[in-house]
């Protein structure tokens, strides 16, 4: 009996001392849950607040990204439209680079500059009229009529008809009438076929045609001239040869009035 006493009591000890540790169990098991359940609810609340500043600031950013680029669309098509011309301007606006039309003015008073100079240099040959607001200088040859507004300066050959402010050969060859505002000078050794007119003149060369000057005339030794000389003055150097008749027309006295 004692035995069995025994057996029980060491029983009633093993029970007793495993039911403390299964409560002990228990318990943990249900703080664990507990504590599962707080922070799953505050991993809501968290979601729960970001979802909604999510949302918010979703949606305050959007839609003025939205109206940004609504204006930049309204803004690019409003560039593309041409302007309304304004009831105060005369002609519509033209666009940038467009050629302007220039009065012929403009075009005159920049050419009629005389610093300008052209040359036609030894072998060049030129067919057609030549015109100049400046002055020109032919080495060359030059077949029609040569006009400018300077000095002309002829050291090769021209056929046709010049007409500018002075004219100057030198050992030039000139077909055709000569017309200057200005002097004309004919160097030794150039020959010319045709009228000259001027307001004063020095020939030293060969001039078949008559001579029309307003001023003075100077026939120096080495002057061949073939026909008649008009001129307010003459002057006829020793050894110059002149064939046709010489009157000074131009001059202040009357002649006849002297002889009346």
């Amino acid at each position: 009996m004692s035995f069995f006493k025994d057996f029980t009591d060491d029983l009633t000890k093993a029970v007793n001392e495993m039911m403390p540790g299964e409560e002990a169990t228990d318990s943990l098991e249900e703080e664990m849950l507990l504590d599962t359940e707080e922070t799953e609810a505050e991993k809501t609340e968290e979601v729960e607040k970001v979802d909604f500043f999510n949302e918010d600031t979703t949606s305050a950013d959007s839609e003025p990204e939205k109206e940004e680029k609504v204006e930049e669309k309204v803004t690019f098509h409003e560039n593309t439209v041409t302007p309304p011309v304004s009831p105060f301007v005369s002609s519509p606006l033209k666009p940038v680079g467009a050629p302007t039309s220039t009065p012929s003015s403009h075009i005159t008073s920049h050419k009629s500059a005389t610093e300008e100079n052209a040359v036609i240099t030894e072998g060049m040959k030129i067919v057609g009229n030549l015109e100049s607001t400046g002055s020109v200088e032919v080495r060359g040859v030059v077949e029609g009529d040569v006009s400018c507004k300077g000095k002309l300066v002829v050291t090769g050959v021209i056929t046709g008809n010049t007409n500018s402010a002075e004219f100057f050969a030198d050992n030039a060859k000139v077909q055709g009438e000569i017309t200057a505002e200005g002097t004309v000078k004919i160097g030794a050794g150039s020959v010319i076929i045709g009228n000259v007119s001027a307001t004063s003149s020095v020939v030293a060369g060969a001039v078949k045609g008559d001579i029309d000057v307003q001023g003075p005339v100077v026939v120096d030794t080495s002057a061949v001239v073939m026909g008649n000389i008009k001129s307010r003055s003459v002057q006829i150097n020793n050894g110059a040869v002149i064939e046709g008749f010489c009157s000074q027309c131009y001059s202040d006295i009357d002649v006849q009035n002297i002889f009346g």
